[in-house]
């Protein structure tokens, strides 16, 4: 397969590139690493009648440390990530998702950011973000703006994202010294998507617990019961996230139901060792 024909342009800033996605000529999509829009344009499930290529926007590849978070610039790669050369203020929960992802040669071109807006469900940084409360900025011809990561994403690829706006950077909170996290990842095979996340972080000196499931066909499902649980216990956390997990995907049938419990079940098990 190949895409429909479209143009080409390669934005120098961020403002050349947002003066290019509000130009009244057609629709324009932004693309960085190209790993999850590629597909989609080959298989013609998107037709952009333009192209904004990011890569030159140095804007995008900031880093900036604060006492209580580390802001990533939109553009910097999973490898990156994975390798270090992005600093880790997640004690190195973000490493392991980075290396987790898809296989190398994808890691060396897909983007946070472009992830984060592509808002699969089954993409690990969906859950990653949703479970530590990281922020989205959002930049757009009339300044930036701001969500969290939870109310970033509306539903399986679809975000508040309007046509004219980009994922500038992440902000991504400090956890402490006594912080512990979990991630767990059920998959066919090495390198393919989810088919469920289980994902943990309790920061005892922040008081914050949160427990999330991913891969659940929508946005990063937060358990606010076995959350407050996870404060007395692993073993709270996991009767209360079991009876949630239940409840609350008593939409799906078993077997999906079944995984995501598994995936968190062994997730707070690695927690409680």
């Amino acid at each position: 397969m190949k895409p429909v024909a479209f143009d080409y342009h390669k934005a120098s800033n961020i403002g050349d590139a947002l003066a290019a996605l509000g130009a009244p000529d057609g629709d324009a999509k932004a693309v960085a690493g190209g790993c999850s829009l590629g597909p989609m344009l080959n298989l013609r499930l998107a037709r952009p009648a333009k192209l904004i290529d990011l890569r030159a926007a140095s804007e995008l590849r900031q880093l900036t440390q604060a006492p209580d978070r580390l802001t990533i610039g939109a553009c910097w790669t999973h490898a990156e990530i994975e390798d270090g050369i992005v600093p880790d203020v997640t004690r190195g929960l973000m490493q392991k998702v980075a290396s987790g992802i898809a296989y190398r040669p994808v890691r060396n071109r897909g983007t946070i950011g472009g992830s984060l807006a592509h808002a699969d469900p089954s993409a690990d940084w969906v859950t990653t973000m949703a479970v530590l409360d990281a922020g989205i900025q959002i930049g757009g011809r009339n300044g930036t703006r701001r969500e969290s990561a939870l109310s970033f994403m509306l539903g399986a690829y679809a975000t508040t994202l309007a046509a004219d706006e980009l994922v500038t950077a992440i902000d991504v909170p400090v956890l402490s010294e006594r912080a512990r996290w979990a991630y767990h990842k059920i998959c066919r095979k090495t390198g393919e998507f989810a088919m469920a996340i289980g994902a943990v972080v309790h920061d005892p000196a922040r008081d914050y617990a949160r427990i999330v499931c991913g891969a659940v066909e929508a946005p990063p499902l937060v358990l606010p019961r076995a959350s407050a649980a996870l404060r007395e216990g692993v073993d709270a956390a996991a009767a209360a996230a079991e009876a949630e997990i239940e409840a609350l995907l008593s939409a799906h049938d078993g077997v999906f139901k079944q995984q995501h419990k598994v995936a968190i079940e062994r997730a707070l098990a690695e927690l409680g060792r």
